[in-house]
């Protein structure tokens, strides 16, 4: 099975972008996993229906806030069945950040992880009700049946995950950039702790400079001064099964690029 995961910053500006749909069509990936569509059902439907016709089974959870936020699945394979809402997870309800698909041997989450907002306005909900309560999620899943999770999650892990750490790290005299905080990178920790096998970093434990967003500003992609905050995690289970975990970082489209695995499953 092979999986590809984009936050594409808007869908229907992504569309049109030299290259973006023809990657995923020349990848012929069984599961697309999209972020931050911002767009509602009715925006995409028409297109997506045109532009991969080899997934039928398109599923779209949009934010109530038109423009904002949302995510959506296209999947050759019909899954048992699809969930937008976790419960207790308000935010990720009205904003549209999860779709979970349930199939025979395993689930597939799609997230997009809030954004701890540049004041760090959202940094605390993120590290005691987000990553927690996420998280909980994610084992509650696992119970039954293994977990394959896609998207950005909105945190470069560890020093080697992004260009510059020593200006991004949380200090006495600084609490930290969003996305490299010391209570976000505890949050990705936790997932780690509890058996989710990062699958990059799994594959490629020494690999350096390969990212996956980059700031608009500043030629931050020319000059490859990226983070690493797109991922596939997979349950500990699914370790021996996973064959390619990849970052290509070579497509553009988005500020952010896509991220890819193949599992034997």
């Amino acid at each position: 099975m092979k999986a590809i995961s984009w936050n594409v910053n808007g869908f229907r500006a992504w569309k049109d972008k030299d290259g973006a749909v023809d990657f995923l069509l020349s990848e012929d990936p069984d599961i697309i996993c999209l972020q931050e569509t911002k767009a509602q059902p009715e925006q995409i439907n028409g297109f997506a229906a045109e532009l991969f016709p080899k997934h039928g089974y398109q599923y779209f959870n949009s934010a109530i806030k038109k423009g904002y936020s949302s995510t959506a699945v296209f999947l050759k394979q019909e899954p048992i069945s699809i969930s937008n809402e976790i419960k207790g997870l308000d935010l990720a309800n009205d904003e549209g950040r999860v779709i979970t698909a349930e199939y025979k041997k395993y689930y597939l989450v799609n997230v997009y992880t809030p954004n701890s907002k540049p004041d760090l306005a959202r940094v605390d909900y993120r590290h005691k009700e987000w990553d927690v309560l996420f998280l909980k999620y994610l084992k509650k899943l696992e119970k039954k049946k293994p977990v394959i999770l896609c998207g950005d999650l909105n945190v470069a892990h560890t020093e080697i995950d992004l260009k510059n750490p020593q200006n991004n790290r949380t200090t006495e005299k600084n609490p930290g950039n969003p996305g490299f905080t010391d209570k976000e990178r505890e949050g990705f920790t936790n997932y780690v702790s509890q058996g989710f096998i990062d699958t990059f970093r799994y594959l490629h434990p020494d690999t350096i400079e390969k990212y996956s967003w980059w700031s608009y500003r500043f030629n931050a992609r020319k000059n490859n001064s990226g983070w690493r905050i797109d991922y596939f995690l997979i349950s500990e289970s699914l370790k021996g099964k996973l064959k390619t975990a990849q970052i290509h970082d070579d497509i553009h489209g988005s500020d952010h690029c896509p991220v890819s695995i193949e599992v034997n499953i």
